[in-house]
């Protein structure tokens, strides 16, 4: 499993390199390239930090992105709190986590908890590939993984 993160790590930091700016799109069409996205429905769960560190929090961390009207909305888990925010996609695989509000539980692992809110406020490009869901910095650098889930 290891391999496969790392492999696809090297694809995305050469996907990204070649992305450049891109062509701003029209906010109409953003809307739609953002309801189209594979992003958007799934649940998401949290399986990796960084490049090789196992989630190792008692609760799953995970999120979803829905559309709610014109905009998306993230809600989700950080292994401790409920997380809600709002969500900006576009065509170059970018994407902004902004808002990100969350409720105050005193938990034993809330410093894991908030090592998982600074990765989706971090998140600046995303990579998908069949299950798994891998989130850059703006410096490339990959913040963590994710995998699809069907868990509700």
């Amino acid at each position: 499993m290891k391999g496969s993160w790392v492999a696809l790590g090297l694809v995305a930091v050469l996907l990204a390199g070649c992305a450049g700016s891109s062509t701003p799109v029209p906010q109409r069409q953003q809307a739609q390239v953002a309801v189209e996205s594979p992003v958007v429905g799934p649940r998401w769960q949290l399986i990796l930090i960084g490049t090789d560190e196992h989630w190792a929090g008692n609760e799953p961390a995970w999120f979803e992105v829905v559309p709610n009207g014109e905009a998306l909305h993230l809600t989700g888990n950080d292994g401790c709190n409920r997380l809600n925010g709002q969500v900006s996609l576009d065509d170059g695989n970018r994407i902004r986590i902004e808002n990100l509000a969350s409720t105050r539980m005193a938990c034993a692992n809330l410093a894991e908890a908030q090592r998982v809110t600074t990765l989706l406020e971090n998140a600046y490009r995303f990579l998908i590939d069949k299950d798994r869901l891998v989130f850059f910095g703006r410096d490339s650098r990959v913040l963590g993984g994710f995998q699809r889930t069907s868990a509700r």
